[in-house]
């Protein structure tokens, strides 16, 4: 962190890679990728393809760039995408849907951020009806971000699964934090590659890696996908020593997340004991979502917080704190003290 006083909450996307991280990453090896020469990008992206038991992967700058990478893939203009009403795609992706890909969105409302097969049933289009846009694409979002890290099971989303194939629909995976929503539930990457057509993952937020994603499909969805990531300007050189990053990410930072939400769940414990607190929910994962009470305004408890050393975010009518690999066990104790204290 910037400030060595400041403790950051405001996302698990301000970590700063470690020192083994960065030696890994001084030692890449690199080549262009946009020949397909970077042995260390190629490394990655078979690496990730095999953990989830798909055929192939794309290294992208972003999580954003992914999504809307499988989104213009599954779909063509006119369409529409099926998504909770609190997606990450819907809601924090600029408009990408409509400006990327043409197409528009029918969400569907819930408490968590998790949606089941007859919601989604009742919300798909006919391709025979000329009043409607056909639906093209189910995306599901897992860890739910705005649902302060809600956690989708597999037998959750398999019943979602086999009615996109009945009705021949793709399902991409929106998987920002999945790895923090496997530790919990214990389930397995492997799990995941057969329940969906595509999925997106960050390196950079729980993981640690300072840039990049993973876009994973079969070989056919990946060769578009590639083509699509050129014409939106992500084809990259030697990008290898950003790939390996993520790759240090993968092999050595998963295990390490059932941290993070240990720390999450005491930080909701000293937030549930402030003053400054008017409801807050058990963190599934890594993400503290609480509502201040009506007479400490939402914007003054985070000047308040932040005046102690604390930086938070808000989300909506809430704060967010996200915990993340560069709390210390010092960092989480001083941050509790100090939210009892407000």
């Amino acid at each position: 962190m910037n400030d060595p006083k400041m403790i950051d909450y405001r996302s698990d996307t301000v970590t700063q890679p470690t020192p083994q991280m960065i030696e890994a990453m001084s030692k890449a090896p690199v080549g262009d990728d946009v020949y397909g020469e970077d042995p260390t990008i190629k490394e990655l992206e078979q690496y990730a393809a095999d953990l989830f038991g798909m055929e192939n992967a794309l290294f992208c700058p972003s999580g954003t760039m992914t999504n809307q990478i499988a989104i213009k893939a599954h779909t063509t203009p006119g369409k529409e995408v099926i998504c909770h009403e609190w997606a990450h795609i819907y809601n924090y992706e600029g408009g990408g849907v409509a400006f990327n890909s043409g197409c528009q969105i029918r969400p569907i409302p819930s408490k968590d951020g998790k949606f089941k097969a007859l919601d989604v049933e009742a919300r798909i289009q006919s391709n025979t009806d000329v009043h409607a846009a056909p639906t093209a694409l189910i995306s599901v979002e897992n860890t739910v971000n705005k649902a302060g890290g809600t956690v989708w099971k597999k037998d959750e989303i398999e019943p979602i699964t086999r009615v996109g194939q009945i009705h021949n629909i793709p399902l991409h995976l929106d998987g920002a934090r999945l790895f923090n929503a496997l530790e919990a539930t214990g389930e397995t990457p492997a799990d995941y590659g057969k329940l969906f057509n595509s999925i997106s993952i960050c390196l950079s937020k729980g993981l640690g890696a300072p840039v990049g994603s993973l876009l994973l499909g079969s070989d056919q969805f990946i060769t578009k996908a590639r083509r699509i990531r050129k014409v939106m300007g992500g084809g990259m050189r030697q990008a290898g020593i950003i790939a390996a990053g993520g790759l240090y990410a993968l092999k050595n930072n998963i295990n390490r997340l059932r941290e993070d939400r240990e720390n999450a769940i005491k930080i909701y414990e000293a937030v549930k004991e402030s003053a400054i607190c008017k409801s807050v929910e058990k963190p599934q994962t890594n993400i503290v979502l609480f509502e201040t009470t009506d007479n400490k305004p939402l914007n003054a408890v985070l000047t308040e917080m932040e005046k102690y050393g604390i930086k938070a975010s808000p989300m909506g009518n809430k704060i967010r704190m996200v915990t993340h690999l560069n709390h210390s066990h010092e960092d989480i104790v001083r941050t509790c003290d100090i939210l009892r204290s407000l």
